[in-house]
């Protein structure tokens, strides 16, 4: 008799993922998928390790799941944690290292939807879109002359886009607004080559002189709470801010207040203290704000592309390769 076929590693994929893709690993991996978006449920950490452990699972892919050190420590087979998205904060990174997990990321697989989405808000601002089409589809459109007076909108073409942040997301806009004719600043203390299409300067200026302000910079201890009062004091009574980033980043009372008072033309926001939105949020009372439910990342090509990029590193890792994208590489140990 023949040696036995070696036991195929088993994956357990809770994140949304394309057939294509899907049945590229099943060639060589067993595979259990069950999408978030489609349990419409996340999973407890106790009863994700609990699963984990008594299927013998070897990878996970995930995208908002939690996974905790405890998780790690209770699921000795596990090897190989996938996160589709670019962040890992509701992963133990450390923990996964001590245990020897490989963490593995789809960084800047949303950049281009979240750039779209952000200019696609600059647009609505401009030209007052959403307020436009209510106008129309209310029955409001009695008066041939009076939206060109009372809705008269500005042109991008010739502004000035500050974009703070000049990650993967902020690199995009930046290209697709100056094809448009915008001049783009940049804040961002942390890159060292910006675009070409980019000058850099500090954030003072940036906001003092900016039309539009494009946020884009990560969560981090020290953009909390970054444009604060004091900074939303210094744009322009004409400009525009949009937040695509974390809502921590802007204050909402002081924002709120600067809308109110007209000290800032409008805001465009797809990021909240919480999602939904709470009932009593001073942005819902006014009238110069576009707000979308966080779907700046949502497109299909979103999912083509962190398909992809994790299918292409789980099966690096099968064959016994180091993932490109791999988040912790002490926890990489290569085979001799």
């Amino acid at each position: 008799m023949g040696a036995a076929e070696p036991t195929k590693k088993k994956a357990l994929i809770l994140a949304p993922f394309t057939d294509l893709e899907m049945v590229a690993l099943r060639r060589e991996i067993d595979v259990t998928h069950e999408s978030w978006m489609d349990t419409r449920r996340l999973h407890a950490p106790d009863d994700l390790a609990i699963r984990l452990n008594e299927e013998r699972i070897t990878i996970l892919v995930i995208e908002s799941d939690f996974v905790f050190k405890e998780v790690f420590d209770a699921a000795p087979s596990l090897r190989f944690v996938g996160i589709c998205r670019t962040t890992t904060g509701h992963v133990d990174v450390d923990g996964a290292t001590e245990r020897g997990v490989l963490v593995v990321n789809t960084p800047g697989r949303n950049a281009q939807a979240v750039a779209e989405h952000a200019l696609g808000l600059m647009f609505s601002l401009a030209r007052r879109i959403p307020m436009t089409h209510d106008y129309v589809s209310g029955g409001r459109w009695l008066d041939p002359v009076e939206p060109y007076l009372a809705m008269r909108g500005v042109e991008l073409s010739g502004r000035t886009l500050g974009i703070v942040g000049m990650g993967a997301i902020g690199r995009r806009l930046a290209s697709m607004a100056s094809a448009l004719g915008m001049s783009c600043i940049g804040y961002d203390p942390y890159v060292a080559e910006p675009p070409k299409e980019v000058r850099m300067t500090e954030l003072d200026a940036l906001l003092a002189s900016a039309d539009f302000v494009s946020v884009h910079a990560p969560r981090t201890p020290e953009t909390e709470g970054l444009l604060d009062a004091a900074r939303l004091s210094l744009m322009k009574p004409t400009a525009y801010l949009v937040n695509m980033s974390d809502a921590s980043i802007v204050s909402e009372d002081a924002l709120a207040a600067a809308l109110r008072e007209d000290r800032i033309a409008g805001a465009a926001m797809d990021v909240f203290e919480t999602h939904p939105i709470l009932p009593s949020s001073p942005l819902l009372e006014l009238d110069n704000v576009v707000l979308t439910p966080h779907i700046g990342g949502a497109t299909e090509e979103t999912v083509e592309r962190h398909s992809k990029m994790m299918t292409d590193d789980i099966r690096r890792f099968i064959a016994g390769e180091r993932p490109v994208n791999l988040v912790n590489p002490a926890a990489w140990k290569p085979v001799d």
